[in-house]
C-alpha cells in the first residue's frame, strides 16, 4: 500500500509526542512492506530524520505567520519564500517563544481550518500538486484534526481516502478565546466531514474527541501507540542507581514544577540521600524562564547537584538516558491522550508513575507496569515515589511487568498492522 503521512514538524527544538508517535508508525509501516512518504509542514521534523532530503516542508512556519498578519506578504515572489523556508530560518523559528503556542494564531487556525477558503489556499494547492505529481497515493494520513481544512481538496484532487489520527487537539484549542474556541471546534466538526476515518490513541481521547466534534461512531477506531520492543534495552533495575526521570518538553503544561517539588519533599528524608532526578525533553523560547524558576527551586532546597537538565533528548541520548533511569514521572497537569514517553519508559523496564488524568489510568492500570496517583499535586506524587523507592522488590516486578506490556499491548508492529486493516476498510468504501 502507498501511503502519505501529513505530519507537523516541531523543528526538533523538543520532544515532540506526536512526531514521534507518526514516525515510529512509519518506520514500521515500511518494514511491513507498505510504501510510506513524510510530508512535512510549518517546521522540520525531528532533527534526526534524515530521509526527507527531497521533500519540501510544506506551509513554512515563517511565510504563512507573515502572509497571514501581513497581507502584501501574500504577493511576495517565490524566491522569497523559499528564503523564509530554509533550514537556517527553519531553525531558529523552532526555538522562538511562540512556535508552538495556540495563543496569538487563533485567527490561523481558523483560516487553515477553512483549507480552500482560508489565506493559505494557494499553499494547499501547491501540496496537493506536489503530491499529485510525485506520488501514487492510496491513503492520505493526516497527524492531527487541526489539519482537517486539508482533506476536501485532498480527496478532490486525489480520489482516495483520507484519515486523522486524534491526539490532544484540547491542548491547542482550549487555550483561546472562548469565542474563538467554539468556533474552531465547530469548524473542525464541520470539515470532519470530509474525512473516513479517526484514528484515537487511547479509549479515552476517542470518547472525548466525539464528544467535541460530534463525530459518528463507526468513524473512530483506537489504536494506541507503540514502540519497538526490539529498539529498547533493558538494564536490570539492580544495576541502576536510584535515579527519577522525566522525558518531555519542559513546561507548566507537562507538570515538570510538580516533580520538582515532589523531588524537593523527597530529598528531605535522608534515606533518599542518594536520589537524583534527571530531566530531558529540550524547550521553546515560552520555556526558558520557567526552566530557570526550577533550577532556582533546587538551589533554594540546596539539592541543585542532584537536580540535572540534559540538553539532548534525541537519539542516541534519549536511549542513554532511558538505560539509567530507575522511575518516570511526566505529571501532564490536565492529562493526556496517551503520552509516547511511557511507551518509551515501558519498553526499558522503566515503571512509570502518573496522575489519574487523561488516558494514563487506561494504559498504567490496564497493562500494568507503573503506578497511578491522585490527586495531581506534589504531595501526592512525593508519596508515589517514596513508595516505590522504599520497595526495591514492587520496583523490580513493575519493570518485568512495564517491559511484558509494551510486547503485548503497545508493540508499534501489531499496532501498524490494525492501522493497516483500517487503511484497507476505508478505501474498499471508496
Amino acid at each position: 500500500m502507498n501511503i502519505i503521512q501529513i505530519i507537523p514538524g516541531s523543528g526538533g527544538s523538543f520532544y515532540c509526542g506526536n512526531c514521534l508517535r507518526d514516525s515510529k508508525f512509519v518506520d514500521s509501516l515500511k518494514a511491513q512492506g507498505h510504501s510510506v512518504v513524510k510530508v512535512p509542514m510549518y517546521l522540520p521534523i525531528f532533527s534526526d530524520e534524515h530521509d526527507l532530503e527531497e521533500i519540501p516542508v510544506f506551509y513554512g512556519a515563517i511565510s504563512i505567520y507573515l502572509k497571514q498578519l501581513y497581507p502584501i506578504f501574500r504577493h511576495a515572489p517565490a524566491w522569497f519564500d523559499h528564503l523564509l523556508n530554509s533550514k537556517p530560518l527553519m531553525k531558529m523559528a523552532a526555538g522562538m517563544a511562540g512556535s508552538t503556542n495556540a495563543k496569538g494564531l487563533e485567527e490561523m487556525t481558523i483560516s487553515m481550518l477553512l483549507g480552500e477558503e482560508g489565506e493559505q489556499s494557494k499553499e494547499l494547492d501547491k501540496m496537493v500538486d506536489w503530491i499529485a505529481e510525485h506520488c501514487k497515493p492510496d491513503v492520505v494520513h493526516l497527524s492531527n484534526a487541526l489539519l482537517l481544512g486539508l482533506a476536501r481538496r485532498l480527496k478532490q484532487k486525489l480520489n482516495i481516502p483520507v484519515v486523522c489520527s486524534l491526539q490532544d487537539e484540547d491542548v491547542w484549542v482550549d487555550v483561546m478565546k472562548p469565542t474563538v474556541r467554539e468556533k474552531v471546534w465547530k469548524l473542525m466538526e464541520e470539515r470532519a466531514k470530509d474525512v473516513d476515518a479517526f484514528i484515537a490513541v487511547s479509549d479515552f481521547f476517542a470518547v472525548e474527541s466525539k464528544r467535541w466534534m460530534n463525530l459518528p461512531e463507526e468513524k473512530v477506531f483506537t489504536v494506541h501507540l507503540g514502540v519497538d520492543p526490539a529498539d529498547y534495552t533493558v538494564v536490570p533495575i539492580s544495576e541502576k542507581k536510584r535515579e527519577i526521570g522525566y522525558i518531555s518538553r519542559m513546561n507548566a503544561e507537562n507538570g515538570l514544577d510538580i516533580l520538582v517539588d515532589a523531588f524537593i519533599l523527597l530529598k528531605k528524608e535522608p534515606r533518599f540521600d542518594d536520589v537524583h532526578l534527571h530531566i530531558t525533553g529540550g524547550h521553546t523560547g515560552d520555556d526558558v524562564k520557567y526552566i530557570k524558576e526550577q533550577k532556582k527551586k533546587l538551589e533554594d532546597a540546596s539539592i541543585r547537584p542532584f537536580g540535572h537538565f540534559w540538553e539532548g533528548f534525541e537519539n542516541p541520548h534519549r536511549k542513554n538516558f532511558l538505560k539509567r533511569m530507575q522511575l518516570i514521572s511526566v505529571p501532564v497537569r490536565n492529562g493526556e491522550a496517551f503520552g509516547i514517553y511511557l511507551s518509551e519508559a515501558m519498553a526499558s523496564g522503566i515503571p512509570v508513575v502518573q496522575p489519574a488524568l487523561g488516558a494514563f489510568p487506561e494504559i498504567v492500570n490496564t497493562a500494568g507496569g507503573g503506578v497511578i496517583y491522585s490527586p495531581n499535586t506534589p504531595e501526592s506524587l512525593a508519596k508515589a515515589l517514596i513508595d516505590l523507592l522504599d520497595n526495591h522488590e514492587k520496583i523490580e516486578q513493575l519493570s518485568a511487568e512495564a517491559r511484558t506490556s509494551v510486547e503485548k499491548n503497545f508493540n508499534i508492529n501489531k499496532q501498524a498492522e490494525k492501522l493497516v486493516r483500517i487503511y484497507e476498510e476505508v478505501k474498499s468504501k471508496l
